[in-house]
C-alpha cells in the first residue's frame, strides 16, 4: 500500500472556475518513506487573480507568473495526474482535500475530460476526529505547530510534503498507521466519480451533527416557552412599581434557562418593568458577562448593563 499526498494551487478560483497552475504530490510507503515527489506546473490559460477575501494580497507563488505560459496546459498532464490519484494500491490524502478535489473536477469539466474516480482522505478531518471537535476547520500550519512539524508555506509540493509529515506525526501520536486511524474513528473516505463529489464522514461527525440538532431543538423549545410567558403576562404587570419605565432584555443563554428566566421576568413585571426581545429597544441589559452582539447592540443605545447575579440578588 502506498500513500499519495497532494496539493493544488490555482491562478484564480471562482464559483465554477478553478484554473490550476500547480499540482504538487508526494508518494510514500506505509512507513512514510518518500518514494517520489514533484511539482507539476501548468499553464492556467488565464490571468492570476491574487487578492485575498478582503481585497488585500492573497496567493503568493514562488515563480515568475510569466513563466507559467511555457508550461503545458492541464489536459497534457491529465493522464499522469489521474494515474497517481486512481492507483488502486494507494490511499489518497490531502489537507482540506475537498477544495482540491473540487479544483480537479472543475478543470476536467472546463476541458471536457472524463471525470476523476477515486476515494480520498483529509488530514484536517483526521484532526477533527482525534480532537473530537468538529466545530471549526484547522489550518495546516496550526496542525503542524501542534504536532511539532516544521512547515513553511511555499510550493504545492512543499505543502503536500508538510501534509504527509503532519499525517505521520498524527499517526505516531495515535499509535496507528493511516488504515488504523481510519478504522479507529470509523471514517468513511470522500469520493469523486461522474463529476459528483461526496464528503468524508465518520461516526464522530454523525454524533456531533445529531447533538447539534438536539441542542437546536431544545433551544427553540425553551425560547418559545419563555416568550409565551412574556407575551401572556407583560400586559398584567404592576403599574407604578419600582421598575416603572425600565425595559429589560436578557442575553439569549439567560432567556433559554426557562425556570430562572421566567422567575426573573415575573419579578420585573411585579415591579412595573417591561421586557423586549430586541436589545436595541431596552434600557437595561442582563447577561452573565459583558460581550457579544446583543450586548453591543444594547450598549450602543445607552442601556445599562447589570450582571445576572446582581439582578438576581436585587430582585430577591
Amino acid at each position: 500500500m502506498k500513500y499519495v499526498f497532494f496539493d493544488i494551487e490555482c491562478a484564480c478560483v471562482y464559483r465554477n472556475v478553478a484554473k490550476m497552475c500547480a499540482f504538487g504530490y508526494v508518494v510514500t510507503d506505509e512507513k512514510f518513506n518518500v518514494l517520489a515527489r514533484e511539482d507539476i506546473l501548468l499553464n492556467p490559460k488565464g490571468k492570476f487573480h491574487l487578492t485575498g477575501r478582503k481585497g488585500g494580497e492573497g496567493l503568493v507563488l514562488p515563480y515568475e507568473y510569466e513563466d507559467f505560459k511555457k508550461y503545458p496546459v492541464f489536459p497534457a498532464e491529465y493522464r499522469r495526474i489521474k494515474a497517481l490519484l486512481e492507483d488502486g494500491d494507494a490511499i489518497v490524502l490531502g489537507h482540506a482535500t475537498m477544495n482540491d478535489v473540487n479544483y480537479l473536477n472543475l478543470e476536467t469539466k472546463r476541458y471536457k475530460l472524463p471525470s476523476f474516480r477515486f476515494e480520498f482522505h483529509d488530514t484536517q478531518f483526521f484532526w477533527m476526529n482525534t480532537e473530537h471537535d468538529f466545530s471549526r476547520q484547522v489550518g495546516l500550519g496550526v496542525m503542524a505547530e501542534a504536532l511539532s512539524v516544521d512547515f513553511t508555506p511555499h510550493r504545492a509540493v512543499d505543502d503536500a510534503y508538510a501534509t504527509m509529515r503532519v499525517c505521520e506525526a498524527l499517526c505516531k501520536r495515535e499509535g496507528v498507521d493511516v488504515q488504523g486511524l481510519i478504522a479507529r474513528y470509523k471514517i468513511r473516505g470522500g469520493k469523486i466519480a461522474d463529476y459528483r463529489i461526496v464528503k468524508e464522514n465518520s461516526a464522530g461527525l454523525k454524533q456531533y451533527l445529531a447533538d447539534r440538532a438536539r441542542e437546536r431543538e431544545e433551544y427553540h423549545r425553551a425560547h418559545e416557552e419563555f416568550y409565551r410567558y412574556v407575551n401572556k403576562y407583560m400586559h398584567r404587570r404592576k403599574k407604578g412599581g419600582a421598575l416603572e419605565g425600565k425595559v429589560f432584555c436578557f442575553a439569549k443563554d439567560v432567556e433559554i434557562d426557562v425556570p430562572m428566566s421566567v422567575k426573573l421576568v415575573a419579578s420585573i413585571f411585579n415591579s412595573g418593568g417591561k421586557y423586549t426581545s430586541h436589545p436595541s429597544d431596552c434600557n437595561v441589559y442582563i447577561a452573565r458577562s459583558e460581550g457579544g452582539m446583543r450586548y453591543e447592540s444594547a450598549m450602543r443605545q445607552g442601556a445599562a448593563f447589570i450582571p445576572l447575579d446582581t439582578l438576581k440578588e436585587e430582585l430577591s
